[in-house]
Formats: C-alpha cells, structure tokens, sequence
C-alpha cells in the first residue's frame, strides 16, 4: 500500500510540474501572443484605411474625370466652330503638344494637346485631363471634332475595325495599339473612360452622329508595343 501511495505521489507531482511549466509557459508567451495580436489588429486597422482612403481617391478622381467630360461633351456638342469664330478663338492660348497620334488606315496624323478644351480641339486631338497619360498605364482618353470636311480631325473614325492599328508617339516613344473594342454610347456615359492600373489602353472619342450628333463613337485599342 505505501508503495503504490509513493508511486501514485511521484506521478501526482510529475503531473503538477508539468502544469506548473505549462501554466509558467503560457505566462510568458501571453504578453507575446498579445502584442502579435494587437498588431495584427492594427495592419488590419490600417490595410482597411488605406482601402477606404484609396476608394475615396478614386472616387474624387471619377468626379474630377466626370467633370471634365461633361465639358467635352458640352464642346462636341456644340461641334467645330465656324471660320469667324476660329478666327476670334486665334487669341485663345492653345496647349503645348504632348504627343502625335497617327493612323495610317485614315490617313490621320494629329497633334495631341493637353486639355479637351475648345481652343485646343480646334485644330488637333485632346487627352480628356484626369484620364491616364500617354504611355502610362491605365485608360488615357482623346478627344477630337468628328469635322464635316472627310479626312478632317476624327472624320473618319467610324472606319475603323477591329485589329486595326493606332500609333502614339509622345516622349520620343511610339507605341503601338490595336483596335479592340468600338461602340457608340451615350453622352453621359462615363464608364467608357474607366481602366485597369494593370493595363494599357487608349479610348478614341468623337461625336456620332456627324450631323446634329446625339451620342458618342467611342473606339479603344489596346497597347501592343513599344
């Protein structure tokens, strides 16, 4: 009896070290595991401002494109000044070229300015401000008359297909695109001007109509080379 009370003893104290070292470990790893915690809690906390401070930058620079394309649909709506009033708008500072866009299959080469602004559309293509800028990713949006006179600004652009070859050059690059997507929109839809921060495309916009225009030719390419 003694001797299975002194065995029944050693494993009773050989259980309790155990415990002990296990209740010692916990105590000291619990400032560690709660400082892991409180971390983890606060990249999260973090990850989620960012989100939500990245979603507002977005958001102000949706407004900021929407207003700007507001006023190029108010300025292709109103379509290419008559010869008197071109001659009056002569004194308007026109923007500094920022690039050539060409397209063989329409015989076009056009001088891009920055800002789609009456003055600057006059006599060239526009990159729509707020838009991606040439050679970067995302959606950089240009904007031309569709002029009555053929061959004239984006005149032509209806003549477009699929596959069909659009060249930027600005910064001495030329960059290569090839048509993917045409469509004839709304004037107020915007959502032709969205992109991916992954991709690189440029958004081709004119009024269609010709005549009394009442939407938009919208013809995107997408980048192919350099």
């Amino acid at each position: 009896m003694n001797f299975n009370r002194s065995k029944e003893g050693r494993l009773f104290m050989r259980k309790l070290s155990v415990a002990l070292i296990l209740v010692g470990f916990l105590i000291f790893l619990y400032p560690i595991l709660r400082d892991w915690n409180a971390d983890r809690q606060q990249d999260d906390l973090l990850k989620e401002a960012a989100r939500i401070e990245a979603e507002a930058q977005q958001r102000t620079a949706q407004d900021n494109v929407a207003v700007h394309y507001k006023e190029l649909s108010r300025i292709l709506d109103e379509g290419e000044a008559p010869a008197s009033t071109q001659e009056e708008q002569a004194s308007y500072e026109e923007g500094s070229p920022i690039g050539i866009i060409t397209i063989s299959k329409l015989k076009l080469e056009l001088p891009i300015l920055e800002g789609a602004t009456q003055s600057n559309m006059k006599n060239a293509a526009a990159r729509v401000t707020g838009t991606a800028k040439l050679g970067e990713a995302g959606n950089a949006a240009i904007a031309a008359h569709r002029a009555h006179k053929t061959g004239r600004l984006f005149n032509r652009l209806n003549e477009l297909t699929y596959g069909d070859e659009v060249i930027i050059k600005t910064e001495g690059r030329e960059l290569i695109y090839r048509v993917d997507q045409i469509s004839v929109v709304e004037p107020t839809d915007v959502s032709v001007l969205e992109g991916d921060p992954d991709e690189q495309i440029i958004t081709l916009i004119t009024c269609d109509p010709i005549y009394e225009a009442t939407h938009r030719l919208i013809v995107q390419a997408e980048f192919v080379s350099d």
